[in-house]
Parts: structure tokens; C-alpha cells; sequence
């Protein structure tokens, strides 16, 4: 029998998980479930990262242990992904004993194979504290935007990936004392050397993967593998295995794909019958920002071990969920996250459905509580649950619970057939979808066969048979993606443990039992409720934060200390000079006498030497830039929304950064609110989409 492991990305364990980080969990738990049907050997794969700067960090914010930290959260990912209905075969650690054997076992082979080289790195010292500094422990000013709290591996105001020798005025996290650069020994994985091999083995199977994970990764085959740094210098982690290498750990990049391994090796004696045998089956489920960990490194590891692992066979990558037009923030309250989809009043099952009819298969879709309604109201509770309660409903009343028999005059198999390769190809959208289909059509059948007029009469009871066969039908292919409704449905029709084999055959002896409906539906007052409480701090209170208004730029010249930074002189209602990182996106006659949008309240501040009197307002997409702008209100006109009032005190940078501007439809909004000029819509520049900073 064909063996098969499904896995779902790992989560990291430094907050709770949100409806978007659910996709990917969620749709690998309907993955195996279908295989489970069809009785194929598989074995589901899940648990949490739990290395890394950022254990460390929070541990040190919190003043406890990396180890803590990790305990406590992971043990609150396993609560909230079993209340899912997602229970998995094995979900572990990557902190685990058996990771670190793997991990390190799996280090010495790609060693001994040479395929490990060394080499020095410039990185952060704190002669304070006495360590060097990984990049998440250094902050300064982007060198990109000038953005002055950029973290030392990115920077969260442009999202430009930096190093941290690349920021300007570095500071050590920990003690806030400029750090020294020095020189330090680290190891690489040898990727141009293990180059042949991989691309070899990508092209036989990546025609088996969804398109953005080919795209992906033949970009980075395109662009050339470089040598990859596998050590980090940090106490929490995998130790390295190696002489002179003792105070050094694995980057949790390494060790968090090889978990997969470790984590089935965690729960299974016979781990090795499925990672270790070419005939396996290796199906992986994650996020559009896992793919090179997936394609390249993880496979990588493997090939290079030459241990006979078992590679990745086909690959599912969902692009992102957003919420509402806002980011999910656990600080900000913005989001449904796991805890609090568990105490929202909602069954999990109806989360589980909508993530899967609106999972982002080939670009970002949007969580919205109204959208979420109509669904939950007019797929789930009119047209799958209608069908099977009106059927059983009738049989019970008119028949004295005794099922009719079946003509199988009601064909669906060319149905079954479409679903099931929907399943195969894991196009679960479309999957839950054709069987959405195929229930209106059990409605639409009934409706047409009138049984109430002629209960007596052969043809009504046939269409009862008929009906019944279906909607046994219908509780095995909506398995995957409703488990629990499943169980309430073959509770009510006296099955137990229904297989693909079954479809379309009768069942013996059914014994019709608490007929009740499946679901309730969604109240206007239910949704309203849940809209505004997990809207937190994004609400026109956040707004009120700000004092924008229309700015006419009048000149434009360079930064004399900035190479990417624009001195604009401006007429606000008032004459004011302001900082603006436009270089490269805007020629100085595209902006000359433009009327922007200005955070006027901003305080003042002075970026390398020249002062700065407020902010100009931008939406970003694709590493492009395009301003807010209108065209007929004049400076000084207030820009805001309806029912918000302007804030005459000055605020900081990352008060304004606590408040979600968002660019679409060449428009502005705040919590779906236009922003406006007077009466005048404010515009968004070559039309872009996304954050507005």
C-alpha cells in the first residue's frame, strides 16, 4: 500500500494563532482526511518552531526562560488547533530530544559529505553584555527610509531586509550601547555545490506543485544558490555538533523543516518506514512566505545527507487571509485569533468552512464578518443543512422513520468523479464547492419530485430513497472539511465510520434517530457584536490620533546627508519643510505643485541634519511608491473620515504607526471608512494597494 505524510507548516510559538496562520493547518488536516477515506496509509505531520531570536527575546522581555516561553505557548497552539477539529496523527516540538538527534545527525552526514564549509561574518558585539549579537538584538536607523527603530534583520516601516552592519547608529537591544563589529566563525550549507542535484530532482517533480511554488523557486535557481549560514550565536537552540563550534546553535531555519522528521520520530517507533522509503509520498501544506525553506533549503539537507530521506512530492501554498482590511495584531486587538474564535460563541465548524470556501489559493482573500454570514447563512444552513434535515425531517414524519428504497434513478457520479479529483489535486476551494453543488441539486431534486403531494405513491418514496442515499453520500464528502457534522449526520442516520467505498451504496439497516437541524444560523446583531469587538484599537478612536491635512508642494530638492531622502519645501495652511524617502520613485517636476496628504501633528524631528515638520502620506506595493493626493481641495483642508475629529496634539512615530491606513480601489481607508478632503475623496498615485505609512 502507498504510503503517504501530509504535513502543515510549523507555526512559531511566540503568539497565539490567528484565522490566517489556521489555512495552511486547516488545509492539511482536510488533505489527510480525504486520504484517511480513500484508507491510503498516511500519517499527519504538525507541530510548533520553537527556536530562534525571537524565544529569546520575549523571554528576556518577560524576564524568564526561552523554555517557558515555548512551554506555555505550546500548549495553547495544541488547545486551539484540536477545538479546529485539527488532530493530527503527530504534532511535536521542534525542540524536541528526537529533533535535536535528527538535526544533528543529519548536520554530521552533510559534513562528512562535505558539503559544510566555514567561514567568518561581520557581526554586532556588545562589549557590555558580552556576546555577539543576533540580528533581532540590534535596532537602528534604516538605511533604506531612514525609519530610526529598524530592526537589525528587517525594517518594519519600509519591509527592506537589512544586515545588521547595514543599519545606521546600530543600538544593542539589551543594554542600548553601540555594538562593535567583529569578525566571527560561522558554518554554511555548501547550496551551489548541492546545486546540480537539486535542480535535478526540482524539475522532475515541480510540475506537481502549485504555480507560485514553481515560480518561487525557479526565481531563486534563476538568481543563483549562494552559500546559506546555518549557525547562529545563541544560548536556545540545537547545539551544533562540531569542535569549536560548541557555543554556537543551529539557525532555526535548519532545524524547523527537519522537525517534521523529529516530530514523527517523537510519536511513531516506525518513523523510518515512511521518511526513509522512496516509495513515500511527501505532501506539504503552507503560507506564500515558506516556500524557499520547503524547495530548496529543507530538500537541500536531505539530498546532501544521502541517507535515503524521503523529498518533497507535491506542494500546496496558499497566498495570504487578510481581516477586514486590517492586519491581524494580537496588541492591537485587530483579528480573530485562535482564543478568541473559542470563546466567540461560533462553532469551530463554521470557521473551518469558510477558510476553506475562501482559502487564498491563488491570490489574498479577506476575512469579513459580513461576507462570513452570507456564507455560513445561504451554503452551509440553506442549501447543506436544508437538504439533509428537510430529508430526514420527512422520512421520519411520513414514513414512521422507515427508509424507502432506492430506484438510483439520481445520478451524481460524474459529481463523485469531480469532486475526487478536486481532493486529489488539493483544490479544496473547489472540492468544498462541487459539493456544495451537488447538495443544491439534492434540493433542487427534491423540489422537483413535489413528495409532499403523493407520499404513498412509488415514485414519492423512491425520490425518499433516492434522497437518502444522497445525503449519506454527502456526509462522506464533506468529511474532510466538517468532520464533527459528519459524526452528527451518520449519529442521525444509525452509520458509524463511513468510507469512500460506501458512496453511492445503500446502507443496511438504517435506524433514523434525533433528527434535529445541523446548524443556526448567523443574527445581524451576533455579527455586528463580533465586528466591533475584534475591530480593538482600530476604531475611529485610532483615527482620532492623527491631523491630516492637503499640502501643496511648492519645491523639491535633495537631501544634502541622505542619498535617498527628498527635502520638500510645502503649503499646509502654513509654511512648512518636510523629509520624504521619494528618490527613485518620483522626478522633482512630478511632484512640484501636487497637492499631498501630511500627518501634520507629528512632532518634528531631525533626520541627518535637516528637520522635518510633519509626514507625508504613501501607499506601497510591489516596492513601489505612490503618494496620497487630491486635486481641488486647498492646503490646509482637513482630511479625515465621518465622525472623527482631528487631534490638535502631537503625536509619535509609532503612535502613528498604531493606526491601519490602507490603500484600494484608488482610494484611503481606515477600518473601511474613505478618508476625505471636505467632499473630496483622497486619491491614491498609480493606483497602488496596501499599507499606507
Amino acid at each position: 500500500m502507498k504510503k503517504v505524510i501530509v504535513t502543515s507548516a510549523l507555526p512559531y510559538v511566540n503568539n497565539v494563532p490567528h484565522l490566517g496562520t489556521m489555512v495552511c493547518v486547516i488545509s492539511a488536516h482536510i488533505y489527510q482526511a480525504y486520504l484517511k477515506l480513500k484508507e491510503v496509509d498516511v500519517i499527519s505531520v504538525l507541530g510548533t518552531d520553537e527556536h530562534g531570536t525571537t524565544a529569546e527575546t520575549k523571554a528576556l522581555e518577560e524576564n524568564t526562560t526561552p523554555k517557558e516561553i515555548v512551554d506555555r505557548y505550546f500548549k495553547i497552539h495544541k488547545e486551539i488547533y484540536e477545538w479546529f477539529e485539527c488532530h493530527y496523527d503527530c504534532f511535536g516540538r521542534a525542540s524536541s530530544k528526537e529533533n535535536w538527534e535528527i538535526s544533528q545527525d543529519i548536520f554530521t552526514k552533510l559534513d562528512q559529505n562535505n558539503f559544510i564549509i566555514e567561514d567568518q561574518i561581520q557581526q554586532a558585539y556588545c562589549e557590555k553584555d558580552k556576546l555577539f549579537l543576533a540580528d533581532r538584538f540590534v535596532y537602528g536607523i534604516c538605511p533604506n527610509c531612514e525609519f530610526e527603530d529598524a530592526r537589525g534583520d528587517q525594517c518594519d516601516n519600509c519591509g527592506q531586509l537589512l544586515n545588521t552592519n547595514e543599519l545606521i547608529s546600530p543600538k544593542c537591544k539589551l543594554c542600548k550601547n553601540t555594538p562593535q563589529f567583529k569578525k566571527t566563525k560561522h558554518l554554511f550549507i555548501d547550496l551551489p555545490k548541492l546545486t546540480p542535484d537539486l535542480e535535478k530532482w526540482i524539475n522532475k517533480v515541480k510540475q506537481d506543485w502549485t504555480p507560485n511554488a514553481r515560480t518561487t523557486t525557479e526565481a531563486w535557481l534563476k538568481e543563483g544558490l549562494k552559500n546559506r549560514c546555518i549557525t547562529r550565536d545563541l544560548k536556545w537552540g540545537i547545539k551544533v555538533p562540531r569542535p569549536g563550534f560548541e557555543d554556537k546553535v543551529f539557525y532555526s531555519w535548519f532545524d524547523a523543516p527537519i522537525a517534521y522528521i523529529g516530530i514523527t520520530k517523537e510519536c511513531k517507533d516506525n518513523w523510518y518506514t515512511y521518511w526513509k522509503d522512496p516509495k513515500t509520498e511527501l505532501v506539504q501544506f503552507m503560507g506564500k512566505d515558506n516556500i524557499p525553506f520547503h524547495t530548496i533549503l529543507f530538500p537541500s539537507f536531505l539530498i546532501g545527507a544521502k541517507d535515503n530521506y524521503t523529498l518533497l512530492d507535491r506542494i500546496s501554498v496558499n497566498e495570504y487571509l487578510n481581516y477586514e482590511n486590517l492586519k491581524f495584531s494580537k496588541s492591537r486587538g485587530t483579528g480573530v485569533f485562535g482564543d478568541d474564535a473559542m470563546n466567540s460563541g461560533i462553532p469551530a465548524i463554521y470557521y473551518r468552512f469558510y477558510i476553506a470556501i475562501n482559502r487564498p489559493e491563488k491570490g489574498d482573500t479577506e476575512f469579513t464578518w459580513k461576507d462570513f454570514q452570507q456564507k455560513i447563512n445561504t451554503e452551509l444552513v440553506d442549501n447543506f443543512g436544508n437538504l439533509i434535515n428537510r430529508t430526514l425531517t420527512f422520512i421520519k414524519n411520513q414514513y414512521n422513520n422507515q427508509v424507502p428504497a432506492s430506484d438510483n434513478t439520481l445520478n451524481y457520479k460524474d459529481d463523485i468523479k469531480e469532486i475526487e479529483q478536486a481532493y486529489e489535486e488539493a483544490e479544496l476551494k473547489k472540492a468544498l464547492k462541487q459539493i456544495l453543488s451537488l447538495s443544491r441539486k439534492g434540493n433542487q431534486y427534491f423540489q422537483e419530485k413535489e413528495p409532499w403531494k403523493s407520499k404513498e405513491s412509488p415514485e414519492a418514496q423512491a425520490a425518499l430513497g433516492n434522497l437518502f442515499i444522497l445525503i449519506k453520500d454527502l456526509s462522506i464528502l464533506i468529511q474532510p472539511f466538517l468532520p464533527s457534522v459528519t459524526k452528527q449526520i451518520e449519529e442521525q442516520i444509525g452509520a458509524t465510520n463511513l468510507k469512500w467505498k460506501h458512496l453511492q451504496q445503500p446502507l443496511e439497516n438504517p435506524q433514523l434517530q434525533n433528527i434535529k437541524p445541523l446548524f443556526k444560523k448567523l443574527e445581524d446583531n451576533q455579527i455586528t457584536e463580533l465586528r466591533e469587538r475584534f475591530s480593538g484599537k482600530q476604531t475611529k478612536k485610532g483615527f482620532n490620533l492623527l491631523n491630516l491635512k492637503v499640502a501643496e508642494i511648492l519645491t523639491v530638492r535633495n537631501h544634502p546627508n541622505a542619498e535617498k531622502l527628498l527635502l520638500l519645501e510645502i503649503n499646509a495652511g502654513e509654511p512648512r519643510q518636510l523629509l520624504a524617502g521619494l528618490k527613485g520613485f518620483y522626478k522633482p517636476e512630478e511632484l512640484i505643485r501636487k497637492k499631498i496628504i501630511i500627518v501634520s501633528n507629528l512632532e518634528p524631528k531631525k533626520l541627518r541634519g535637516e528637520l522635518s515638520q510633519g509626514m507625508l502620506l504613501a501607499a506601497e506595493q510591489n516596492k513601489d511608491i505612490g503618494v496620497l493626493f487630491v486635486e481641488n481641495a486647498e492646503p490646509g483642508t482637513p482630511v479625515t473620515i465621518e465622525g472623527a475629529t482631528p487631534n490638535p496634539n502631537q503625536i509619535t512615530f509609532e503612535e502613528f504607526l498604531s493606526v491601519d491606513l490602507q490603500a484600494k480601489d484608488n482610494a484611503a481607508f481606515f477600518n473601511n471608512n474613505q478618508l476625505k478632503a471636505g467632499d473630496e475623496p483622497v486619491q491614491v498615485d498609480k493606483n497602488l494597494k496596501g499599507k499606507i505609512r
